[in-house]
């Protein structure tokens, strides 16, 4: 444990949130931001003065053009642990994953920005990295090559091999150019077992639909 590690009672009782489609931050995982809008900007700022804890929400409806759109109801908080200004007035973040939470309700804007009350309970077990069941490796590593190379997708085989079970599943669960909907049900899923069995599924999905394509126009 180190001196920027929190205890479940640290969690805040409310953050700010930043809607972002197709975005999808886990429990220890890092996710870069790119911030430009000035009310986002106005959002880090203010963040960076109290904790440097955000939380990421996905837009039910991927093609809102809402100011505020309608938002799913379980988000993930994460602290910024990396903060850079640029010379043309955005800021650049990488946020590390702390815990899952729901949305009890919504508070007023303030600078421009959304935040929720916040409920962690539903996620307690989050801060902590608890032991599971072995996951299929072999068969995820099999359903990842056909999937990165049916995306055009580069990798560092090596170090994904070296990953361990958590960071591998996290890792590709977050990079992935999976559907709103399909990342969801990953931050959704109850634990790291039922995250693999997700993505295992997701990607033997996308490569089969693919191969069943292929035959057909044969």
């Amino acid at each position: 444990m180190n001196a920027f590690d929190l205890s479940f009672d640290d969690l805040p009782a409310s953050l700010p949130v930043f809607p972002l489609t197709g975005v999808l931050l886990l429990p220890r995982g890092r996710l870069p931001l790119n911030i430009f809008e000035p009310r986002y900007i106005s959002m880090i700022s203010d963040a960076m003065g109290d904790g440097r804890i955000i939380g990421m929400l996905q837009p039910t409806n991927p093609s809102s053009q809402d100011m505020n759109p309608s938002v799913y109801k379980t988000g993930c908080a994460g602290r910024i642990v990396k903060f850079e200004e640029t010379d043309d007035g955005r800021i650049l973040i990488t946020l590390l994953g702390l815990n899952r939470f729901k949305v009890r309700d919504e508070l007023p804007l303030k600078h421009g920005y959304r935040s929720v009350i916040t409920d962690w309970m539903p996620y307690r077990h989050d801060l902590n990295q608890l032991k599971h069941d072995e996951i299929d490796r072999v068969r995820l590593m099999a359903g990842l090559q056909g999937y990165f190379k049916l995306h055009g997708i580069r990798v560092d085989w090596e170090n994904v091999e070296e990953a361990d079970d958590e960071r591998l599943v996290n890792m590709v669960a977050m990079v992935c150019p999976f559907e709103p909907p399909e990342k969801q049900a990953l931050l959704e899923d109850k634990d790291l077992n039922a995250r693999a069995k997700t993505l295992i599924a997701l990607v033997e999905m996308a490569v089969f639909s693919t191969v069943g394509d292929d035959s057909t126009q044969q």
